[in-house]
C-alpha cells in the first residue's frame, strides 16, 4: 500500500478522528482480499497501493469488480520492474485497464481528494456497483506537500449519504457471492458488467455536478476537462500531473498567436470518446501524451484516441508520444516538441 496515505488514516484512527477499523496485511494480494471481504459484509472500504503492489493485487481485481462491489482505491502511480524503479509512470495502473474498475486519473492533491469523496457516490450507484481507482501520480502528488482545502465532516455526509448496500453478507439473510459461472452464464455476467461500465458515465457526470454544487469545485463535465479548446487548432491530451505542464506551454504559445488548446483526461476507463470527438470538431491534430507504453505498439491513451475517430470522415491528425517513464520530468519543452511536430508523423515518438 502507499505508505503515507494508510499511515496518515492510521493516525486518523488512532487519534479517535475516524471511526474505522484498520486491517493490517502481510501483502497488497491480502490487503485488496481483506477489502473484497469487509465491502462483501456491507462496510464502507478503502484501500491504497502502488506499481509492484497493484501487480500484485491483479488476481482479485478481477474478483471484486466480477462481484460488483464498490470498493475505493487511490492508487499513486509508480513505475513497474525492472530495472527496480519507484518513480512515476502510470503503467500500472494502465496494465490494470480491463479489469472492470472505473479508473479515474487526477492533476493535483486538491482533485485527489475531491475525486476520492465521488468516487463513492458513484461506485455505489445502483446502475454502477463497480469499483473505482483514483490515480495520482506517484511522488508528484503522494509525496509532496501543498495546500487542500478538506471539506467539512457534515457537507460531505450530505453530499454521501450513509452507505445502504444492495446485497450483503449477513447470516440472518444468507446469500450467495463470488459462485462460479458455467460457460452458459459468465459471459451474461460480462456483459452486464460491461454495460454497468457504460452506465457509470452519466453517473460520473451527474456526481460532477452535484459536486460543484456543493463545494463549488468542477473538473470539467467529469470525464474530461478541457483548457482553452474552443478556438484551438491543435491540442494536447494527456493525464495527472502532465496537464498542470501542459496548461503553461499553452499560456506561453497563446501569447505568440498560436491557437493550442489541452484535452485532460479524466476518466481512463469508462473512455469518453464521444465527448472528445465533440470537443474535437475544429482541431486539426492532437499530441496524445502517454506515461506508459505498450511495448511492441504504442501508448494505450494514443490507441483509444486512434479508435475514438476510426468511423469519423472528419478527424484530426493524431501524433503519439511516450513520456515521462520512470519519473523522468514531462518539460515545458517536451510539451512544445509535442505540439510542433503534431502534423508531420504518424508514428510513435519518445520524447527523452
Amino acid at each position: 500500500m502507499d505508505t503515507h496515505i494508510v499511515e496518515r488514516l492510521a493516525d486518523y484512527i488512532n487519534d479517535g478522528l475516524l471511526k474505522s477499523e484498520m486491517i493490517h496485511v502481510e501483502s497488497e494480494h491480502s490487503a485488496i482480499s481483506a477489502a473484497l471481504g469487509s465491502e462483501a459484509t456491507g462496510v464502507r472500504t478503502f484501500t491504497a497501493t502502488a506499481s509492484q503492489g497493484l501487480a500484485l493485487m491483479h488476481e482479485i481485481l478481477f474478483v471484486v469488480s466480477g462481484m460488483r462491489l464498490p470498493i475505493v482505491m487511490a492508487v499513486a502511480n509508480r513505475a513497474l520492474s525492472a530495472p527496480i524503479n519507484i518513480w512515476n509512470d502510470h503503467q500500472d495502473s494502465v496494465s490494470a485497464r480491463d479489469a472492470g474498475w472505473i479508473q479515474l486519473y487526477v492533476e493535483s492533491a486538491q482533485e485527489a481528494i475531491d475525486t476520492i469523496i465521488q468516487a463513492y457516490k458513484i461506485a455505489e450507484n445502483r446502475k454502477v456497483l463497480l469499483p473505482v481507482m483514483v490515480c495520482l501520480d506517484g511522488f508528484t502528488l503522494s509525496h509532496v506537500y501543498e495546500p487542500v482545502d478538506i471539506p467539512e465532516k457534515k457537507d460531505v455526509d450530505k453530499f454521501l449519504p450513509k452507505y445502504n448496500p444492495l446485497f450483503k453478507l449477513d447470516p440472518e439473510k444468507p446469500v450467495t457471492m463470488g459462485p462460479i459461472g458455467f460457460p452458459n452464464t459468465y459471459m451474461d455476467f460480462r456483459k452486464e458488467t460491461h454495460e454497468a461500465m457504460l452506465n457509470s458515465m452519466e453517473v460520473i457526470k451527474d456526481t460532477n455536478k452535484e459536486f460543484k454544487k456543493s463545494f463549488n469545485r468542477p473538473y470539467g463535465n467529469g470525464l474530461i476537462e478541457t483548457y482553452k479548446i474552443n478556438d484551438a487548432e491543435y491540442a494536447v491530451a494527456t493525464m495527472g500531473t502532465a496537464c498542470g505542464t501542459t496548461r503553461v506551454v499553452v499560456d506561453e504559445l497563446r501569447k505568440q498567436g498560436k491557437k493550442v488548446g489541452l484535452i485532460k483526461i479524466k476518466s481512463f476507463r469508462p473512455f469518453p470518446k464521444e465527448e472528445i470527438i465533440s470537443c474535437c470538431k475544429n482541431i486539426k491534430g492532437i499530441a496524445v501524451i502517454d506515461k506508459n507504453i505498450s511495448l511492441g505498439n504504442e501508448g494505450a491513451l494514443l490507441t483509444e484516441f486512434k479508435s475514438a475517430f476510426y468511423n469519423q470522415k472528419e478527424k484530426p491528425v493524431i501524433n503519439g508520444f511516450i513520456a515521462g517513464l520512470g519519473g523522468r520530468d514531462i518539460t515545458p519543452d517536451h510539451i512544445k516538441t509535442a505540439f510542433k511536430k503534431v502534423e508531420n508523423s504518424n508514428d510513435i515518438e519518445w520524447l527523452l
